[in-house]
């Protein structure tokens, strides 16, 4: 048996992510389209602004009892160039606020698949799932802002320019009456940011445990526990709604402030034209066109208060995306430019050499130097109580997560010199769940090859198993999507994902608990398939069941997040009496 190595400190450096988001890059990723936008929207807003000045010739006209035709026709055509031009600039914008969405969820999707383990536990899938639902419908509607705001102002500046030219004293009233209200949305505003941060957030959380249900909702059943987890979803949703009520309080306010604020303008607009009317200071056409340019004021400003509202939630959506896009990924993103190192010749598959490891938050550590060394082919089993630190053991061989000390060499190299991918090129892993992705039983066979496999290779590996038949039965065979309508049964997924290890090219194959649904006849099938692994690759086995590991050339006996032993059965036998415990409790009784 090995002697462990001294442990030497380890640390991981933090590794950036992948650039944060930026607003102002993403809505000119398309400068054209965004150019082409904002002109038609500059000419709907011309077209609006110039309506107001028609009217007031059509009533001089009325006056002077000239023909009407001309200034009729320029005003349905000015109305229609601005009808027109607004839906074009819609459509562009929307454009391109869809496939601001579409880089945006494609950015956090894949780095999200790219973070360890640990950290997607921690943050949570519902959570995540949020960011790249609601949060990316929320920055979809930046595009429309961006551009909504701008617009509007000059539409306001415009406008009050042409109203100071029409009569400065009804201006001044209309300004005044504009910066109290504005004043007044400001302050509503402020609060509008944090409210819709907490939102997402509870959104996040009761995405989250509904999700966590749904994948236990067997237990959840089997137990009669509906009113259990009812209870936590309803104090989830409590807190959703108590926070939504709160920013739904907000939003009620803005629109009730703007209808206010406008119709006090329209007092002071019409007391004060009515009384420079009666002394003859201002004609009746200049009164309309001021009053029409008013109510066109009113939904430019209308548009700035809300626009700065749903602003305020792009911007807190922005956080929570840029929240997920600055945890570092699992690799370093220069990991793929190492150099591939060479499998050494006869060198060992696995070799450990005193590593510890300490799960985060744990106050003990779940591996203790641990150092054994699994030959370069043959079955390894490795074997002890539960919470021995077995799976662990699998975890750190495909890098899942890293020692705190120690070194692990596969195939001859550190694992920190080989890079990820490469890495786990050459190990084929199967974890407990015996996990399928919603894909097809083709494609969920030919996971991690390098090159697809020949129907002979599918048909001989799925005979190998037993699954001929049942995916023979299947509506489309191997080219049926499982995971949703068309799903397999616990025995038959666990087959499936040894049918996967057996059509893999790797030279490492991990099976953590392989045999726990697996009857007597398909346990000796699952020798036999191990048998075949073993003969040209290795084969490391975490197992409860001691049966099935008898033949194993090597067992690692572990305790306590130590290695107690190592040898194989009938040596075991003789020296390691926890050993010999673990054989004795799993011995069919006398009768």
């Amino acid at each position: 048996m090995p002697v462990a190595a001294a442990p030497t400190p380890r640390t991981t450096p933090r590794v950036p992510g992948p650039p944060r988001l930026r607003l102002r890059r993403e809505l000119t990723a398309h400068p054209l389209r965004l150019a082409g936008a904002l002109l038609l929207a500059l000419v709907a807003t011309a077209a609006g602004l110039l309506l107001p000045l028609l009217v007031r010739e059509i009533i001089a006209e009325f006056s002077e009892h000239h023909p009407l035709g001309p200034a009729v026709l320029a005003m349905c055509g000015a109305a229609l160039a601005g009808a027109l031009s607004q839906a074009a600039s819609g459509f562009l914008l929307a454009r391109i606020g869809e496939r601001m969405t579409y880089r945006l969820r494609i950015r956090l999707m894949e780095h999200s698949l790219r973070l360890p383990l640990a950290v997607v536990r921690a943050q949570g899938v519902g959570d995540l799932a949020a960011r790249i639902t609601s949060d990316a419908l929320l920055l979809r509607q930046v595009v429309e802002v961006a551009t909504q705001l701008p617009l509007a102002a000059l539409t306001v500046g415009a406008t009050l320019l042409v109203m100071v030219w029409i009569d400065w004293v009804l201006t001044l009233v209309t300004v005044g009456a504009l910066a109290v209200l504005t004043v007044l949305v400001l302050l509503i505003l402020r609060r509008m940011k944090g409210n819709v941060t907490g939102q997402q957030d509870a959104v996040g959380r009761i995405a989250q445990r509904y999700t966590a249900t749904l994948d236990a909702l067997t237990t959840v059943k089997a137990y009669r526990a509906e009113p259990v987890a009812a209870r936590a979803l309803a104090a989830d949703a409590e807190e959703l709604r108590v926070v939504s009520l709160e920013g739904a309080r907000l939003g009620a306010l803005v629109p009730a402030v703007l209808t206010l604020g406008n119709q006090f303008a329209m007092i002071a607009v019409i007391l004060t034209g009515g009384a420079r009317l009666a002394a003859g200071d201002l004609e009746v056409g200049a009164f309309a066109a001021f009053l029409l340019y008013l109510l066109q004021t009113v939904p430019s400003v209308s548009t700035l208060a809300t626009g700065f509202g749903r602003l305020q939630a792009g911007l807190a959506a922005r956080d929570r995306c840029n929240e997920l896009l600055d945890l570092p990924p699992e690799a370093d993103p220069q990991d793929a430019a190492l150099p591939v190192p060479a499998p050494v010749p006869d060198a060992p598959s696995v070799v450990f050499h005193g590593v510890s490891y300490t799960h985060a938050g744990a106050a003990d550590a779940a591996l203790r130097g641990i150092s054994f060394t699994t030959a370069r082919t043959g079955l390894t089993a490795v074997v002890g109580s539960s919470g021995a630190g077995k799976s662990t053991t699998l975890a750190l061989i495909d890098r899942f997560i890293q020692p705190s000390a120690g070194s692990i060499t596969v195939l001859g190299h550190d694992t920190r010199h080989w890079p990820l991918d490469a890495l786990r090129a050459r190990i084929a892993y199967v974890d407990q769940a015996f996990t399928l992705l919603e894909a097809t039983v083709r494609e969920n066979l030919q996971l991690g090859r390098r090159t697809p496999a020949d129907p002979h290779e599918l048909d001989a590996a799925l005979d190998a198993v037993g699954l001929t038949e049942d995916i023979a039965r299947l509506p489309q065979g191997l080219d049926t999507p499982i995971g949703r309508e068309a799903d397999l049964s616990g025995g038959q997924r666990q087959r499936m994902a040894l049918a996967r290890a057996l059509l893999s090219d790797a030279e490492i194959i991990l099976l953590d608990e392989p045999t726990s649904q697996l009857d007597g006849l398909n346990e000796q099938r699952f020798r036999a398939i191990v048998g075949r692994l073993a003969a040209t690759r290795a084969v490391i086995v975490v197992a409860h069941r001691l049966s099935t590991v008898q033949d194993a050339q090597h067992v690692v006996v572990m305790g306590r997040g130590a290695v107690l032993d190592a040898g194989d059965h009938s040596t075991l036998l003789a020296r390691c009496t926890p050993y010999r415990d673990l054989v004795a409790s799993q011995a069919a009784p006398a009768h």
